[in-house]
């Protein structure tokens, strides 16, 4: 299981994390923007002295065949071995597209995650899930392969605009969903307009627990660990309709929309109270805007859903709650309510 590390001293706890994978050579993959705003803060560190960087286009729509392809080759043009040791610096295309090329050059060699915006702290740097998007899909091939070591430093999200702030905050909201009620109403209070990186860092640590904890009892999703997939089916489908028409959105916009639909869901299904229902659909609406959807739409959408991994025997499932903490995973939902649900979402957000 990966070492999740809250730095009281970054220097000092990447040292120890370096330390603790012997390796023949070090190899830190960032992205154009990690590169200019991130590295800096770590490159004088003795311990990445002899390190070798790899440099990647920024955005989800290079996280790619092509752009993994080309890790694979700066790795063996660097005399990378199944020995060598990566540290993956960036957000969550970068921890995802890294942490796979880890996995499978030379059949996988170790790496460590240096998340560097709130939605890879408290989501894609944990849990070991890597991968690529393929085919117009999210994630569509990937491994399950944990990191050793995960190092939480929110002096980086300084470095971090409003939006991929809000992008991160919407799975700590999730994480408090499927949590218990102070969690979530804690995440409802918080303001972004002076944001206290102090207390931030402790719903950051607490948001990662939430995680940790699912993630051990089910590392390879065959059971709880589809909890954190809430607002994902619904989510992903906005997300990939939006890449669709070349007006692609942060990925935790999506989620955040996602989780308005499934809570919506949860309300016709499982009765999820109404009134936790309605403050969560203000709080997205406030923070996170509206994504308009026309119903010819509809279709597209639900076909999306269909592609989804959570999927069997092409019956679409969703995760859903019938209160705070009340998780029923593998909840299946015919074509009539998605499309009541979608009609909720377009009518509210």
């Amino acid at each position: 299981m990966q070492d999740i590390i809250l730095c009281r001293s970054l220097e000092q706890d990447l040292t120890r994390a370096v330390q603790a994978c012997p390796h023949d050579r070090l190899f830190v993959l960032t992205d154009n923007h990690t590169l200019c705003h991130c590295w800096p803060l770590i490159a004088a560190f003795p311990c990445m002295q002899h390190a070798q960087l790899i440099t990647i286009p920024a955005t989800d729509e290079h996280k790619t065949l092509d752009t993994l392809a080309a890790v694979w080759t700066a790795l063996q043009q660097g005399g990378a071995s199944r020995h060598s040791l990566m540290v993956n610096l960036g957000g969550g295309m970068v921890t995802d597209l890294g942490g796979f090329a880890a996995s499978t050059f030379k059949r996988g060699m170790a790496y460590i995650n240096i998340p560097t915006t709130l939605l890879s702290m408290v989501d894609a740097s944990v849990g070991g899930k890597t991968g690529i998007n393929f085919g117009g899909l999210k994630n569509e091939i990937g491994v399950f392969n944990c990191a050793s070591s995960v190092l939480l430093d929110t002096a980086f999200l300084r470095t971090l605009d409003q939006d991929n702030m809000l992008s991160g905050y919407a799975e700590m909201i999730k994480h408090g969903l499927i949590s218990q009620t102070e969690d979530w109403a804690e995440l409802m209070r918080f303001s972004f307009d002076k944001a206290d990186y102090a207390l931030l860092q402790q719903m950051v640590a607490k948001s990662v627990a939430i995680k940790e904890r699912i993630v051990t009892e089910d590392p390879t999703e065959k059971g709880i660990r589809k909890a954190l997939n809430l607002g994902h089916t619904a989510g992903h489908a906005l997300e990939s309709l939006a890449l669709e028409q070349g007006k692609p959105v942060l990925h935790g916009y999506a989620v955040a929309w996602g989780l308005v639909c499934e809570l919506y869901l949860s309300f016709l299904r499982t009765g999820f109270p109404q009134h936790i229902l309605q403050q969560t659909l203000q709080f997205v609406r406030a923070h996170y805007g509206s994504f308009p959807i026309t119903c010819k739409q509809y279709d597209r959408l639900y076909e999306f859903m269909t592609h989804d991994k959570k999927n069997q025997n092409g019956i679409i499932n969703f995760t859903l709650l019938a209160d705070v903490g009340d998780i029923r995973i593998d909840q299946s939902a015919g074509k009539e309510e998605i499309m009541e649900m979608l009609d909720f979402f377009r009518e509210n957000v």
